[in-house]
């Protein structure tokens, strides 16, 4: 399917079985679950299931309980990869199935190599028809293993096993020479273990067909005997003889360059060593020659694999010539795309790969999802490696800078905005880090159209401001700030306005920009945030009081008198504030009162100044009960504002949005002013003019339709009103 297409309905199924896990199944006097009601269904969608809990992280000793049911879900190709899951849990859901498949790699549970295997040869069937192993980064334990009727339970007393992977644990030579008496055993992966001779491989020299050796430490041999052995193997079509020399050598590193010097032979060798492969990796050797590499190449005619990364010797014309030859390597990128997508597992190669993408991205023109999807598959990989987030998040940003992230499908963009925030909370003090994932959110189109956790962004950017006055990345994080605040719910925002710190945070950034009288993007994007963060969030709104935000709010608004744009930020905080009733009095000073009034009657104004400015002194005036100033100055308040709405011309564009029509509720009631009531009628007319749809069931929702309606039935209505209401009901209808 088209990586922008939808979800497979499958997927979607079984996404929603795994979060109403807990509706669908009863519990055991363990506390495992089962399933109350269970289909039979087919082993491919029981494995699918079991795979999309473990995807999911929903895969412990109690969920795993629902495969104890070996009859309605029979299991064939169990993943269980990186699953907390026990031994005795293990045992009790997954032995049982006549299992040809199953993956345990990197558990962090206490589980053993040898009680997985402890557990599998328990059942007869599991003896022979498990297939395929994968026990990487598991400790072994394999001296607990007792004994069944006499025979020493083992590796091999899984005889139907053809392919075993036992990379990153405690390998050593005498299981190798356990595992090599298997009758069928044909891929097998050693990488980074402990083993130190190779010689048991002989004993499976005509099964064994792929051989991963990737960085055997450890490994005890001379050159000759390695070669030696490795000629024997008769069947053998893939070998990895690769090496990490980016892990930091040990001062004696003979166990390296004897690794160098038997890729050396067997490249420069006679070509009767190995004849039959297809595949060879020897990335990160040193010692290779283009005039040996090329002879290798040449006397093998079937070749279709090479690794070469971090060699050397990638761009050598026999590799770059050769059409049906595939390559790792950082001569071009069909190299280095080659290298992230084989090398997922292995830290250094994603690394030194990544490195060359970045090099050959940063002027990139043209749309890449299937690079991104490469870069984002190494993050979540090694989310906890800082070296490959730091250079995975600058190729981010070559590969969705500019027009090109609206190329990309969205949910790949999801999935790797979602990965920059978890770099951005794994690595909170490391500066590169957190600058380059700032600069790939500062896109308008991820912000405002990919979904993420935005409510998450917000807080790790306000984290990273508070730490950093480069005046660039200030501007982009309050940028940033300003958008996605505006995208939370009110109960997001609401949390966020709970935190104190993050108003100081934006005070002090429009205090700065103040008292050096600049208007700048960054000042206004600081009380845009502001504005949004008060809006119908009262603890916020109290904060923002209690940092000093009021008066710092009535100087800028007479610094900046002739500053519409920013005027119409202040103003809007200030009827955010007005609209919370406890607050109200702390607006009460005459002075700002008296201010604001002058701006509803300046009809050389914007309209909206004047409009916000009438909103302010509306919510005030809409309760005489808290009015504590002179009387008569709310009677000219309340003049000036159905005088002064009555020249008012609706603007084209988009003035303002609202959440909700809550807080216009109590001006639109039969007993209010006229000039109040004009002020609510005259707003939820602007917006519905402009989204007639969206606010129209919002009107109904909220019970807006009826205030309106009552309005326009009362006799005492003033007419301009009953007119706008009838509008309003009409457009809505």
């Amino acid at each position: 399917m088209d990586t922008a297409g939808p979800q497979a309905l499958c997927d979607l199924c079984l996404a929603q079985v795994c979060r109403s896990l807990d509706a669908l199944c009863s519990r055991r006097a363990d506390g495992s679950l089962y399933l109350s009601w269970a289909p039979l269904l087919p082993p491919e969608m029981a494995d699918q299931l079991l795979h999309r809990m473990a995807a999911m992280g929903l895969l412990s000793d109690r969920t795993v309980g629902i495969f104890r049911n070996c009859k309605e879900l029979r299991l064939r190709r169990a993943f269980i990869r990186s699953c907390s899951v026990s031994a005795q849990a293990f045992r009790l859901a997954l032995c049982p199935h006549r299992l040809q498949e199953l993956d345990a790699s990197w558990i962090p549970s206490d589980i053993t190599g040898a009680s997985i295997i402890a557990g599998l040869a328990s059942n007869p069937e599991c003896r022979s028809s498990l297939q395929r192993l994968s026990l990487n980064g598991l400790h072994l334990d394999y001296e607990s293993l007792g004994e069944d009727g006499g025979a020493r339970v083992g590796f091999s007393s899984l005889q139907g096993l053809r392919t075993l992977n036992l990379a990153h644990t405690n390998l050593t030579d005498a299981i190798l020479k356990d595992i090599c008496s298997l009758p069928q055993l044909e891929n097998l992966d050693i990488s980074c273990s402990t083993v130190s001779d190779l010689t048991a491989l002989l004993e499976c020299r005509n099964t064994l067909r792929s051989l991963v050796a990737h960085r055997l430490r450890q490994l005890d041999m001379s050159a000759a005997r390695l070669i030696f052995v490795l000629s024997q193997l008769h069947a053998l079509r893939h070998l990895d003889f690769s090496d990490d020399h980016f892990a930091g050598m040990s001062v004696d590193d003979s166990d390296g360059r004897e690794g160098d010097e038997t890729v050396r032979q067997l490249l420069e060798g006679s070509p009767q060593v190995l004849p039959a492969l297809v595949s060879l990796d020897v990335s990160g050797r040193k010692r290779i020659t283009e005039a040996a590499l090329r002879a290798f190449v040449e006397a093998r005619s079937g070749l279709l694999f090479l690794g070469l990364l971090a060699t050397g010797v990638s761009s050598c014309d026999v590799v770059t010539s050769h059409k049906n030859l595939k390559v790792t390597g950082e001569a071009n990128e069909s190299q280095i795309c080659e290298a992230l997508r084989r090398y997922n597992e292995r830290e250094c190669f994603v690394r030194e790969a990544l490195v060359h993408l970045y090099n050959m991205t940063t002027d990139i023109d043209k749309p890449r999802p299937d690079i991104l999807k490469l870069v984002l598959s190494g993050m979540q990989s090694h989310f906890t490696s800082l070296h490959i987030q730091l250079v995975a998040t600058a190729c981010v940003f070559n590969l969705t800078t500019q027009d090109l992230a609206e190329a990309m499908p969205v949910h790949l963009l999801s999935s790797t905005v979602t990965q920059l925030l978890y770099a951005m909370m794994n690595f909170p003090n490391h500066q590169q880090v957190q600058k380059n994932c700032l600069l790939a959110l500062c896109s308008d189109y991820i912000l405002q159209d990919v979904p993420f956790d935005k409510y998450l962004a917000a807080k790790l950017v306000m984290n990273w401001l508070s730490t950093h006055e480069d005046p660039t990345l200030q501007r982009m994080a309050v940028a940033v700030i300003s958008i996605l605040v505006a995208k939370l719910s009110t109960e997001e925002t609401s949390q966020l306005g709970n935190d104190i710190f993050i108003m100081k945070q934006l005070l002090g950034i429009v205090q700065q920009k103040a008292m050096a009288g600049v208007v700048d993007t960054t000042l206004k994007f600081a009380l845009s945030a502001l504005w949004n963060l008060t809006d119908e969030t009262p603890t916020a709104a109290r904060h923002f009081i209690q940092c000093q935000g009021l008066e710092l709010y009535e100087e800028v608004l007479e610094s900046y008198h002739t500053e519409s744009s920013i005027q119409q930020k202040v103003l809007g905080l200030l009827n955010n504030i007005a609209e919370v009733e406890e607050l109200q009095g702390e607006l009460m000073e005459e002075d700002l009162v008296e201010h604001i009034l002058s701006l509803l009657q300046d009809s050389q104004m914007e309209v909206g100044v004047r409009y916000f400015a009438g909103g302010m002194l509306a919510q005030l005036a809409s309760r005489p009960e808290a009015w504590t100033l002179d009387d008569e100055l709310r009677t000219t308040i309340l003049e000036q504002l159905h005088a002064s709405i009555m020249t008012w011309t609706r603007p084209e564009r988009e003035m303002v949005s609202y959440r909700s029509f809550r807080p216009f509720c109590p001006l639109l009631q039969t007993s209010q002013p006229s000039g109040v009531q004009l002020w609510a009628a005259w707003a939820i007319h602007l917006v519905c003019s402009q989204n007639t749809t969206h606010y129209g069931s919002m009107l109904q929702k909220e019970g807006v339709i009826d205030l309106l309606k009552a309005l326009a039935a009362d006799s005492d209505t003033h007419s301009d009103i009953k007119r706008l209401s009838e509008t309003i009901l009409s457009m809505v209808e």
